[in-house]
């Protein structure tokens, strides 16, 4: 069974940092994507990053590009989202999700094409 679990949330001030980790069981990651999301209370969902483990490429939102990273530990099938600069704005609960690559890519940013999600952690930065 494929599982999705969140975890290094917390409370950041304005311009701090954070990692967050995913962690994936119950299937090999070699054919899927991950991807983070984000929303905010009365908003929307919106796509933070993705990464896709085929060819280890990366694609970031606009909104994060230059502050957030994204990246995998193979040993311990983890996918990373490091997160500097933070602003007020990036407050909200975030998700990891899971997918098939050929499902999600290359329009990874639609959270209606993902299958699997993790149960979120909360992201709060103080201004």
């Amino acid at each position: 069974q494929l599982q999705l679990v969140e975890s290094g949330g917390g409370l950041v001030q304005n311009g701090g940092s954070l990692r967050l980790s995913c962690k994936a069981s119950g299937f090999t990651l070699y054919y899927y994507a991950i991807g983070w999301f984000r929303q905010a209370p009365g908003r929307e969902r919106e796509a933070v990053a993705c990464f896709s483990y085929s060819d280890n490429s990366t694609h970031y939102a606009n909104s994060v590009k230059g502050r957030f990273t994204i990246s995998r530990d193979n040993a311990e099938n983890l996918v990373h989202l490091q997160m500097t600069g933070l602003k007020p704005e990036d407050t909200g609960v975030y998700y990891c999700a899971a997918d098939l690559e050929a499902m999600v890519l290359p329009d990874w940013s639609d959270p209606q094409a993902w299958t699997y999600w993790g149960q979120g952690t909360q992201v709060t930065v103080s201004s």
